[in-house]
């Protein structure tokens, strides 16, 4: 039985126009670059993710689980399996006369949550409000921006194994360090999570928000395709500032380019592939390691 009548004819309880096949994940990534998933599923609910997981775990098939597709590159080749892409929202808010504990799904994109408790007053998160992704993803790369990670206000994550058995864990638990959480090596599924933040006052919450935005209109390349901040920072340098020490800014392979914004950048001008983008990384890696003999990390998962 061929991949495709195997999970049409399966008993998944799942709504037929979330399973598409042969898609594109250029339309699903940040990057807007990769090659077709053979099967992608949206899901809406917990229930769902692990109804395909069991599927999947029984009759042998990968799976590949993605948010809103940013900080990742997918290969030109494609994704083999299903890939589950992660539509799981929810905002529940609980406030007392000082602060808020949040509840949210892990499918809830970074933008939808900082506009609700914007409109809550709820303040906090306005530092991570213009990190493209969903609040899952945010919290297995532990994401960052202008002094804040997410990891700082967080209470608990509550996640599932690729056996579906549900664990909860405290902040303490989850192993964060620069850009890496204890979901890293991908043993569990983020499924929920639990934030703790204060009461504030809603005109200062959108003057930060607002002054955050214009830093990124300014001083980062958002106006092209990328997967956000390429690499990491090193422990005793800036890599963005090393690439361009290194005469760097503006060097192009095939569609892929160093932004002349922002060097820590690399965007896609329009046609750019996943090879393209691999052999820039790799050539900016060998010009550092030449220049300064320092090493550097991609910050972007490879798929």
């Amino acid at each position: 039985m061929d991949f495709k009548k195997l999970i049409l004819e399966s008993n998944l309880q799942l709504d037929k126009e979330s399973i598409i096949f042969d898609e594109p994940m250029k339309n699903h990534t940040t990057f807007k670059i990769g090659g077709t998933a053979e099967c992608l599923i949206k899901v809406k609910e917990e229930k769902e993710l692990k109804e395909i997981i069991e599927f999947a775990n029984e009759k042998n098939i990968k799976t590949t689980i993605i948010g809103n597709g940013s900080n990742i590159l997918v290969s030109d080749k494609g994704i083999k399996g299903i890939v589950i892409l992660n539509r799981i929202e929810k905002i529940e808010i609980n406030k007392n006369k000082e602060n808020a504990e949040i509840t949210v799904g892990s499918g809830t994109k970074m933008s939808k949550l900082a506009n609700t408790l914007f409109k809550e007053e709820i303040e906090g998160f306005e530092e991570l409000s213009g990190i493209p992704g969903t609040v899952g993803g945010a919290i297995l790369m532990n994401a960052g921006a202008h002094g804040k990670e997410i990891k700082d206000i967080i209470k608990s994550v509550k996640c599932i194994d690729y056996n579906c058995k549900e664990y909860e864990f405290t902040s303490e638990k989850l192993e964060f360090g620069y850009r890496t959480s204890k979901f890293k090596n991908k043993e569990y599924i983020i499924t929920e999570i639990k934030m703790l933040l204060n009461n504030g006052n809603k005109e200062e919450i959108k003057n930060k928000m607002d002054e955050y935005k214009k830093y990124r209109v300014e001083k980062q390349p958002i106006e092209y395709p990328s997967a956000g901040s390429t690499f990491k920072r090193g422990e005793d340098f800036i890599t963005a500032k090393l690439i361009d020490e290194a005469g760097l800014k503006g060097y192009e392979i095939g569609g892929a380019k160093i932004s002349t914004k922002h060097c820590g950048f690399i965007i896609n001008t329009g046609n750019a592939t996943a090879k393209d983008v691999v052999e820039l990384t790799n050539y900016i890696k060998k010009e550092i390691k030449s220049k300064f003999n320092k090493d550097i990390e991609l910050e972007i998962e490879l798929m």
